[in-house]
């Protein structure tokens, strides 16, 4: 357990160094106008003229020129096990973050995002991608969502899954990343249900931020 080094009342947004569209960071700073830098996402925040409460990292894809524009609130953290995203999120104290510039790129950095969010289960996260929304999903969770909007179910593990509302329902079914998997469902209510013991991450479009917000902060 780290002290933070960003503590805040307010959901946040954190920049990674992967692909970044305009239109989810303005999504995203529009919910979160904070934000933290994780190493190379300094760059995407000098590139959109984003201020920054910090930069959090080992600072090895950093350029010199967001290194110096961000001097004053650099925080190298030299642990050689975790990655960016990881140094990142253990030193933020917020009630939600949301993540741009995690996804796309190089897809091993895109596994170990994913490794992580399983991992820090207990902190709300939602990433954002230009067309989707992803994040791990409460144990309890209900998500208010029009009818016919796609809804994916992927486990990280084995997890046994109940769930309503959707179209292909799963019934205590035990999903499991190498044998069942519920990618491209879609909802059949405006209220879908699902009930899961173990990691199982979920992904809308990127119009429904708003619900996966309700989703992971209703917990």
């Amino acid at each position: 357990m780290h002290s933070p080094i960003v503590s805040s009342s307010s959901p946040i947004t954190v920049l990674g160094g992967a692909e970044l569209g305009t239109t989810e960071l303005n999504i995203s700073l529009n919910h979160a106008p904070s934000v933290v830098a994780a190493d190379g996402g300094a760059d995407h925040a000098l590139a959109h003229g984003c201020d920054v409460a910090a930069v959090i990292g080992d600072l090895d894809s950093i350029s010199k020129e967001a290194r110096s524009a961000f001097a004053d609130v650099i925080h190298l953290v030299t642990e050689s096990d975790t990655t960016d995203f990881e140094k990142t999120l253990s030193r933020i104290s917020a009630p939600l973050i949301l993540g741009c510039g995690f996804l796309g790129g190089r897809l091993d950095h895109q596994m170990a995002v994913v490794n992580v969010l399983a991992r820090y289960a207990h902190q709300p996260v939602i990433l954002l991608s230009t067309t989707d929304v992803v994040f791990l999903s409460p144990a309890r969770m209900r998500l208010a969502v029009p009818v016919g909007t796609r809804i994916g179910l992927l486990p990280l593990a084995t997890v046994k899954a109940q769930t309503t509302g959707l179209r292909w329902n799963l019934d205590g079914v035990d999903l499991h990343p190498t044998r069942w998997v519920s990618s491209s469902n879609e909802a059949a209510d405006d209220t879908v249900s699902v009930v899961a013991d173990g990691p199982l991450l979920i992904t809308l479009p990127l119009a429904q931020l708003d619900a996966a917000i309700a989703a992971v902060r209703a917990e």
